[in-house]
């Protein structure tokens, strides 16, 4: 290994441009090869501790470098644990996350914060991609707001079931089926239709005999009814904007959550701190 030394002090050291080499050698073969400890020491013939160490101290920045661009944003939140998430925006187009945050709880404080910070940094957001937390949609209107259709299938599929056994619930299942392959005034008729067909069925109520209280009879199917009728308005955004390419579901986000985790399972029982260290890592490496 060369090493240079200094007249003043009398230590050697490495040069920078080499240390630097070899710190994103080592970054590379334990984040993107999957190296462990154990297999670093065996590959540079140091000790484990040293590894340790050695990954504890490199200083990862948490900034991406990109000129200031017109961008569409796909937001979400990932967990780790019940109060360790990641939330993330990422550039679907440019296959690039430009901010994220950790954060213990998926809060509208956190996806504000991410807005402003882009805002203020010189970026114009022209389209947001959102999976339907509640309140998020309206933190980021005017722009125009894309519901993802996989999450709003999900969220039927939580109220009907996969598999639904009244007839109306499998007719509307029948509806959100081509959710991605219709438009706006088409989905919207339908539905119309098919709450004609079943309002009197919808309204139906169940009395409790000892409290004399009363609730609807199929409040799962209602809800699921609700849930598109109030989400119909964002989830053709990608069609009236065509020019913005706005993708209909956040399969990018997503996608890149799994990959995340999948290279985090390799190096699982690590300390918060590394593991931090390795998702900013795999962040800046935008893999």
């Amino acid at each position: 290994m060369q090493r240079y030394h200094c007249n003043t002090c009398g230590k050697s050291f490495q040069s920078n441009r080499r240390k630097k080499r070899k710190e994103k050698k080592i970054l590379d073969w334990y984040v993107w090869e999957r190296q462990t400890y154990t297999n670093l020491a065996k590959r540079l013939d140091i000790g484990y501790k040293t590894i340790q160490r050695f990954l504890l101290e490199i200083d990862v920045k948490s900034v991406v470098k990109i000129d200031k661009r017109n961008v569409v944003l796909v937001v979400d939140t990932t967990f780790f644990s019940r109060t360790d998430g990641l939330c993330v925006f990422r550039e679907p187009n440019l296959k690039m996350n430009l901010w994220w945050k950790f954060t213990p709880h998926e809060t509208l404080h956190v996806y504000q914060s991410g807005k402003q910070h882009l805002e203020k940094n010189g970026f114009h957001i022209h389209g947001v991609v959102i999976d339907g937390k509640r309140g998020v949609r309206q933190l980021f209107e005017p722009i125009p707001v894309q519901m993802c259709h996989f999450h709003q299938k999900q969220i039927i599929k939580r109220y009907i079931t996969d598999r639904p056994r009244l007839e109306a619930s499998k007719e509307l299942k029948l509806i959100v089926a081509t959710l991605t392959k219709t438009d706006e005034q088409t989905l919207t008729h339908e539905l119309e239709q098919w709450y004609t067909k079943w309002e009197v069925f919808l309204k139906e109520r169940t009395t409790d005999i000892e409290t004399g209280r009363w609730h609807f009879t199929h409040k799962r199917l209602r809800s699921a009814y609700r849930s598109l009728k109030t989400n119909l308005p964002y989830l053709f955004t990608y069609q009236r904007y065509p020019e913005l390419h706005i993708p209909n579901t956040t399969n990018s986000l997503d996608g890149w959550f799994n990959r995340l985790k999948s290279l985090l399972h390799v190096h699982r029982g690590l300390s918060k701190i590394r593991r931090n260290k390795v998702i900013k890592i795999i962040i800046k490496g935008q893999n």
